[in-house]
């Protein structure tokens, strides 16, 4: 029986991928850096067969691995990240995401499923840092190949997401003119002054947004230390969110309209420099209810509904241009947040052992699903285009 045949292949590889993930554990390595689990990663595809493309988009360290089983059929994209957190290693359990990738990617091979299909596994680095995927997106690799994309993630509960938000994240910058603050006053015009108008303006536009926009700052330089120096120089970091990118597009052009205002009534000037643009996920039902059909299967720990809200990821990014899902398996308390010692304590246990295997199977199953039911993969893939076009009419 398939299923059989996918869950004893990735129970085979059970303690190599463990031990992987351990070893990335004990060797974290942030944004941009992670050679080693580069590396290790692409040689284990390339020893299995996998078509390795090292260094794609513009980055050192993400890959496309490809394995083909005849000819046309279904893409089936698995997609992992490998980054730690600096200061803190792997709080957020991405040393576990590629060898449960690479379980699911190898159990998927060697069924050779009487279907044509195609698996392309994607090394996406840098999504704690500077969204990795997004990068990607810019720099030509669309994912558009892909029929669907799936990833796995350690968490507090077995399950999936329906919403995330889009996020901007802007560094704004008020240039000035010093002055003398008590002889000659009128010479200065103040940058602080400029930032906290605009500051105080952002509260104002709080009542006029919608409810699921979040707007929040912290200024990073207020322009000096001397009191009776007019500041020639503030500059503040401001990340706005909402669970709809179009909505979100006209909250941020409001607010940019703020600073501007600032600027003119402090006649000052404005540097207002985005440093991320993050989508939303444009969820699919269906193909959240195939995962969790198979996280049944293989009785993963600890299975919740799907959380309906979460906070914001480059993946959104991705599943603007093709249908996907993260399944998140049970690994630490639930209650536990992530970027936490919780996680940190929890990163070679047994659970997380277990959570590899269980990611693994999970994803195996529902990949070979989507290639012996061409119906139901249609039918996920309507359902994306669908709630995409409703997105870009900004209905949630």
């Amino acid at each position: 029986m398939l299923e059989e045949k996918l869950e004893r292949s990735v129970e085979q590889s059970a303690a190599a991928l463990t031990a992987m993930a351990d070893d990335f554990f004990d060797h974290p390595e942030v944004g941009l850096q992670e050679f080693h689990a580069f590396e290790t990663l692409t040689g284990w595809l390339e020893k299995e067969g996998f078509t390795v493309e090292r260094g794609i988009a513009g980055m050192d360290t993400a890959f496309r691995a490809v394995w083909k089983h005849g000819e046309g059929g279904p893409n089936i994209g698995l997609l992992c990240e490998y980054d730690a957190l600096a200061g803190l290693g792997h709080a957020c359990g991405h040393h576990m995401q590629g060898p449960a990738i690479l379980g699911a990617a190898k159990a998927l091979k060697d069924a050779a499923i009487d279907a044509p299909y195609t698996i392309t596994v994607y090394g996406t680095p840098a999504e704690e840092s500077i969204s990795g995927k997004v990068v990607m997106l810019e720099n030509g690799c669309t994912f558009e190949e892909l029929d669907v994309a799936l990833m796995m993630h350690g968490g507090p509960a077995t399950q999936v997401d329906v919403k995330s938000l889009a996020l901007n994240k802007l560094k704004i910058i008020y240039h000035g003119v010093c002055s003398h603050a008590a002889l000659k006053p009128e010479k200065g015009r103040s940058a602080l002054d400029g930032l906290i108008m605009a500051c105080q303006g952002v509260e104002f536009l709080r009542e006029h947004v919608p409810s699921d926009v979040r707007m929040h700052y912290t200024i990073v330089n207020c322009g000096g230390t001397a009191a009776n120096v007019v500041p020639g120089y503030a500059e503040a970091s401001m990340y706005v969110r909402s669970y709809n990118r179009t909505e979100l597009d006209g909250v941020v052009a409001r607010v940019r309209k703020v600073l501007q205002g600032a600027a003119m009534m402090t006649e000052t000037e404005v540097e207002i420099i985005e440093e991320k643009s993050l989508d939303n996920k444009i969820p699919v039902l269906a193909l959240n209810e195939l995962v969790m059909e198979q996280a049944e299967k293989v009785h993963a720990p600890c299975i919740r509904p799907a959380r309906q809200k979460t906070g914001s990821t480059d993946f959104g990014n991705v599943m603007r241009h093709v249908p996907g899902t993260c399944i998140r398996v049970a690994f630490v308390p639930e209650g536990a947040a992530a970027h936490s010692q919780e996680y940190l304590d929890a990163g070679k246990t047994e659970a997380a052992h277990n959570a590899v295997v269980y990611g693994a199977k999970i994803l195996a199953l529902t990949g070979a699903q989507l290639i012996e039911d061409p119906e139901k993969l249609e039918a996920i893939k309507k359902e994306f285009h669908e709630n995409l076009a409703k997105e870009l009419n900004g209905q949630s």
